[in-house]
């Protein structure tokens, strides 16, 4: 057993997989072959850890870097805004002396 297909995982490289549905806290998944009791409620289409992450390690999704851990996130722990920082600029704009 690998992943529970409730999870989808965007790239072998990713250390996050997508919720398919709704996971309860109290649910029961299979994340990279453990099995796994979801602590907190995860939305539909939030992310969750594929492994354990240490504070500091980048978020790894579609196999590219999208943030990193602002505090330790366990096996199969709830991965959004709470406990990441996004690599993201803040803005949709960029000065006008950008090229």
């Amino acid at each position: 057993m690998r992943d529970d297909p409730k999870l989808l995982i965007l790239s072998v490289a990713d250390n996050v997989a997508i919720a398919r549905n709704r996971l309860k806290a109290g649910d029961i998944v299979a994340v990279s072959g453990v099995r796994v009791n979801i602590s907190d409620e995860i939305p539909l289409g939030h992310k969750l850890a594929r492994c354990p992450i240490a504070a500091g390690e980048k978020i790894i999704k579609l196999g590219a870097p999208i943030g990193y851990a602002t505090e330790a996130i366990a096996l199969g722990a709830h991965v959004h805004t709470h406990n990441i920082a996004s690599d993201y600029i803040p803005t949709y704009t960029l000065p006008e002396d950008s090229p």
